[in-house]
């Protein structure tokens, strides 16, 4: 195993940023920034053994600072919406910093993707390298109440997993869904479309949205319906024909309420072309599947071309969008003395 820590770039302010790649024993690797605690890259073989980059990632750290860019990074305080910019805890009201529609989306403009973590190494003696990340957020940071000391690991195993565990501890009463970002597309290709590639779900239901992505507080079936991926079929299948979605931009960004309690294979997805399939664990009630829809004009990959629509597809395994406003979902508050601990698992194997 090795850890090789690099210079990324710098921030305006003349912060350096630094990169961490990570490499087991079997030559998988994954590089992530201290800007965002991001994933920059993960290299995972194919059928033939060739080492492919599985997430969509930039070159350079500028890149990364243009505004709403999430490629690979923890996503908080929040992730997904929340409706109004506001909500309530124990009847003091509580404004957020709107960025999208009037509602707050993924914790604000300056949420933690944008912020710098601070790294320590954990250089084991096994094969399974691993860092710990950790961000200090300030009581009233994007209008969110509290402290709020925020940890997250990534181990690459032995077995190609990405193993990525969340912590965190308040000392007011605050709201908090983490999850992380990564744009995946399996063919090791980011010019290539994820079209084909077969996906499986294990959810029955979504939370139903409005015009604004917002939940209404309804589950729907997915059966009989576009976003029906009980039983394996490809994400370009029925993405076309998607009555329900009231989405504009042409593609999936759908919570699906897992069946299971507990930790669980949320999906798997597989790439015919190359052999690679990824499995994913998690102890999360949902998972938010986003196929890519859109780009910003600027947004390049790492080899300098165009990010294109649906070269990727995202599998944010979190709590339900806009919570504090649903009594009826899974709670997300997080009260001083309490630990907020999660646990999600990317694994890639190869089919021969």
């Amino acid at each position: 195993m090795s850890i090789l820590e690099k210079e990324f770039g710098t921030l305006r302010d003349g912060t350096i940023i630094s990169s961490y790649t990570l490499k087991n024993g079997s030559g998988a690797t994954m590089t992530v920034l201290s800007y965002g605690a991001r994933i920059q890259s993960i290299r995972m073989p194919d059928r033939t053994g060739k080492l492919g980059d599985v997430v969509l990632g930039h070159k350079t750290l500028e890149e990364y600072t243009h505004p709403g860019d999430c490629l690979g990074t923890v996503v908080g305080r929040y992730a997904n919406r929340i409706a109004g910019a506001s909500f309530e805890i124990d009847g003091t009201a509580y404004s957020l910093t709107p960025n999208e529609n009037g509602n707050t989306l993924h914790g604000g403009p300056t949420g933690f993707s944008s912020r710098v973590w601070k790294c320590k190494r954990r250089d084991n003696d096994d094969d399974a390298p691993s860092i710990a990340l950790t961000y200090q957020s300030a009581d009233g940071e994007e209008g969110f109440p509290g402290n709020c000391t925020v940890t997250v690991t990534y181990c690459l195993s032995t077995d190609n997993s990405v193993i990525i565990d969340y912590q965190a501890v308040t000392d007011k009463p605050t709201y908090l869904n983490l999850t992380n970002h990564s744009y995946f597309n399996l063919t090791g290709d980011s010019s290539r479309d994820i079209l084909s590639t077969e996906l499986k779900i294990n959810a029955d239901t979504i939370t139903e949205v409005d015009s604004e992505l917002l939940p209404t507080g309804k589950l729907l079936p997915v059966a009989g319906t576009a976003e029906d991926f009980r039983n394996s079929k490809t994400i370009g299948q029925d993405i076309d024909c998607m009555e329900r979605t009231l989405h504009a931009c042409g593609g999936y960004d759908h919570n699906f309420v897992l069946n299971g309690k507990g930790r669980q294979k949320a999906a798997e997805a597989y790439d015919a072309s190359t052999g690679r399939k990824m499995l994913v664990f998690t102890d999360q009630p949902a998972v938010q599947l986003y196929s890519a829809n859109s780009f910003g004009a600027n947004d390049k990959n790492r080899d300098g071309s165009p990010m294109k629509s649906h070269t990727a597809f995202c599998l944010e395994t979190q709590h339900f969008p806009d919570s504090p406003h649903h009594k009826d979902f899974p709670s997300t508050l997080l009260k001083p003395g309490e630990t907020f601990h999660s646990n999600t698992t990317f694994k890639f194997e190869v089919v021969k």
